[in-house]
């Protein structure tokens, strides 16, 4: 079998988190009754004629900057001409040859690759279609609700190697379009799917392979298992003497294949022309410099920072920033943190280990965790000063999800103080070790792993709250005289 290589390029559509559609002033709010959220325009009524919504342009604009791309200060509408029962005019106004961005790129990590630059081909604006579903008695019905919801459609380079590559791609760009509040990315509602272009080729030199498009997959699980399958298909297709078709599959996650839909599809199928109704989109240089400058910090150059100023892994940090909020949770709970960059570590592992796990069991965003930072920095600090040891933190932890005190007033309520007085804890291990007497001989004797038999006995009772270093120095030496 020939080790084909495959190259895969992504179309990511996603929806931007205004309040009214791109050319009416029809709502966008997901989940509202079938076609109530219609009007004449974006219904194709005859004779209606569409406005620009200045906010999709807005946002458009700060997309494009945020991913290095040059922002045209003119650029065209088209019609993209094709018949669907859910495409109510007949046509998507879109845009084709000249659209608002090009260029750019984002910065992604995979274990096969490493740290990788993946290039964009252009940013483009345009109205979504309605939404069809199929009844079980034969019949199908269409909800115009989303017909003229304004898109971003983010075209990338055929960049990328692998299914991983593409899911940290898709999750790369929903962190921007994220941070920067173009869209909330919500792939159960939507917001944010992607088309995916994969071909194989038998070398990195050779020219690319025919392509198949796979249309609209909204996980990222189901993008990695969409491509894997598309890889597999196609590869044994070559093996056993076949053409690739150019032709545009769906992904079905229930059988875990890929089904045909149609055939070549190019642009000049969609006899593009420039939108009649709509004027160019002409941009003031000033205003975009303006939206420019809005940006926030966004997750690759915030990771980077972290890890230079706190010296946390990559990893921990490509977590801790993937979502804004949570990267903002973060730099909070180390701003009130008396040890600072020392406890930066110990806070991410509390934030990544037992803070988002709990988030995730009871179905919760970071920005409605019932800890604050502060009490995660509090907490840190009591483990770090000796005042209680790391299992009777996951004791205080627990107390913190569900009340309102904090740390150091659940440590005094419970009494879970940790003991370092010396005299105290020597008087307990003087009791075990001589209610254990065979087991102090046999310790002795040269059976060395009944110490941890001894280190556990001394923290039953003591009920957890001495020190274990302590603990550990005074059994040596009292089991060693």
């Amino acid at each position: 079998m020939t080790d084909w290589k495959p190259v895969i390029g992504l179309e990511v559509h996603a929806q931007m988190a205004t309040e009214s559609k791109l050319f009416c002033a029809c709502p966008t709010t997901f989940g509202g009754e079938a076609n109530h959220q219609t009007c004449p325009v974006c219904m194709g009524m005859p004779g209606q004629l569409p406005v620009l919504n200045r906010k999709a342009v807005e946002f458009a604009i700060r997309l494009g900057k945020a991913v290095g791309a040059t922002v045209h200060t003119t650029s065209i509408f088209a019609r993209k001409n094709y018949f669907y029962p859910d495409l109510p005019k007949g046509y998507q106004i879109s845009q084709f040859e000249d659209p608002i961005c090009t260029g750019g790129g984002l910065w992604i990590h995979t274990e096969e690759r490493g740290r990788q630059f993946i290039r964009l081909n252009r940013i483009h604006m345009e109205e979504d279609a309605g939404m069809s579903s199929h009844q079980s008695d034969g019949s199908s019905a269409v909800d115009l609700n989303r017909a003229g919801v304004p898109l971003c459609e983010i075209v990338s380079e055929a960049d990328i190697r692998s299914s991983a590559e593409a899911i940290a791609y898709m999750k790369a760009m929903r962190s921007i379009l994220r941070y920067t509040a173009v869209s909330d990315g919500n792939m159960d509602e939507g917001s944010f799917r992607c088309d995916a272009n994969v071909s194989l080729r038998a070398s990195e030199d050779d020219p690319f392979g025919t392509k198949v498009e796979l249309k609209n997959i909204n996980s990222f699980r189901f993008v990695g298992q969409a491509i894997e399958y598309e890889i597999e298909r196609q590869a044994k297709a070559l093996d056993e003497g076949e053409t690739i078709d150019q032709e545009t599959r769906r992904w079905d996650p229930k059988k875990g294949v890929s089904l045909f839909m149609r055939g070549k599809e190019d642009a000049h199928d969609y006899r593009y022309f420039p939108e009649p109704d709509l004027g160019p989109l002409v941009l003031d240089p000033e205003w975009i410099a303006e939206i420019e400058s809005s940006l926030p910090e966004l997750a690759d150059e915030r990771a980077q920072r972290l890890v230079q100023e706190l010296g946390i892994p990559l990893y921990d940090a490509e977590v801790l920033t993937a979502e804004r909020a949570l990267a903002d949770y973060y730099e909070r709970a180390i701003a009130v943190s008396a040890g600072e960059a020392e406890d930066a570590k110990l806070i991410s592992n509390w934030i990544m280990g037992d803070l988002l796990r709990m988030l995730k069991e009871a179905g919760l965003s970071i920005e409605q965790a019932p800890i604050p930072p502060e009490h995660i920095a509090e907490l840190v600090g009591l483990i770090r000063l000796g005042e209680i040891s790391g299992k009777i933190g996951k004791k205080v932890f627990e107390e913190l999800w569900v009340g309102d005190l904090g740390p150091a007033e659940v440590v005094d309520s419970k009494g879970w103080k940790q003991v370092s007085d010396t005299g105290a804890i020597e008087a307990e291990i003087v009791k075990i070790l001589e209610a254990n007497a065979g087991q102090v001989a046999a310790y002795r004797g040269g059976k060395n792993k009944l110490f941890g038999f001894f280190v556990g006995q001394v923290m039953k009772a003591t009920r957890g709250q001495a020190n274990p270093g302590v603990v550990n120095e005074l059994l040596k030496k009292l089991l060693d005289s």
